[in-house]
């Protein structure tokens, strides 16, 4: 315990909230809101910190995920009247840079990749190799839009239009998420919001970053050489005490592993 000393002026402290992997529910990404948020709540109200810094590198992953952590991160920084900082390094592309977003300034790698503003969705079709095995699939449904892209169905342009639609929506939330937080900051670019990647000082001059520094440094050139850093971050997942399967756990990294490779890392 800490007993402060009268007429002793308290060192400034900055609150680090590392933010890496998939976000995606609970059991399948490394990131989610239920996760997190105890985290962010010792970040922003213990020991009265100056600032919150998030240490972001994560590929992206669940729309919903991304924007329950985002809006819990302005909610906390609101009630205590905190600033938020966020620093990628080597992502925040998707839904990593919603959660950038959320920040009231972004900092860069001068390596970083950054933006990646749209939504994704992908499948297989096994209609084929079933057909070749003599593989009957029998579905039956109330309710016709029940089995819309049934990977072992054949794809059907009504099931496309309607997944289409669906992924419009989800992008033009991002998109408005992205305009509200970043507002004036952001430059005339006809790819910004077609899920093009910036790296580093590029991110900086279309308006998705605000400079290139790294976290300790940057902090410091803020508040002072003095300045104190308290980490926070989730705790690693046992799987035997939350019950998950080793297949289960497997599956989540292969599918971590698989967001980090679209942005070659």
């Amino acid at each position: 315990m800490q007993i402060p000393i009268p007429f002793v002026k308290s060192k400034p402290l900055v609150s680090v909230v590392r933010l890496q992997g998939a976000i995606g529910p609970q059991g399948r990404g490394a990131l989610n809101d239920a996760a997190l948020a105890p985290v962010l709540e010792r970040a922003f109200r213990r020991g009265k910190p100056k600032a919150v810094a998030l240490e972001i590198n994560s590929p992206g992953g669940s729309p919903v995920q991304s924007s329950l952590i985002g809006a819990r991160i302005r909610r906390l920084s609101e009630e205590t009247k905190v600033p938020v900082f966020a620093f990628v390094e080597d992502v925040a592309a998707s839904g990593g840079y919603w959660i950038a977003s959320a920040a009231d300034e972004i900092f860069a790698d001068e390596s970083s990749i950054l933006g990646s503003i749209g939504v994704i969705s992908a499948s297989f079709g096994a209609q084929v190799f079933l057909h070749r095995q003599g593989i009957e699939r029998r579905v039956h449904t109330a309710g016709k839009s029940k089995s819309m892209l049934d990977p072992f169905r054949p794809e059907t342009e009504e099931d496309v239009a309607r997944l289409n639609r669906i992924l419009g929506q989800l992008h033009e939330t991002f998109i408005a998420q992205v305009k509200a937080r970043r507002g004036g900051k952001l430059k005339n670019d006809p790819d910004l919001f077609t899920g093009e990647i910036w790296i580093g000082r590029s991110a900086v001059e279309v308006g998705l970053a605000d400079g290139v520094a790294h976290l300790v440094p940057g902090m410091k050139a803020r508040y002072g050489d003095k300045v104190k850093f308290r980490r926070y971050g989730m705790k690693k997942r046992l799987i035997p005490r939350l019950g998950l399967s080793l297949a289960e756990e497997t599956l989540g990294l292969i599918e971590e592993r698989a967001g980090y490779a679209r942005f070659g890392l």
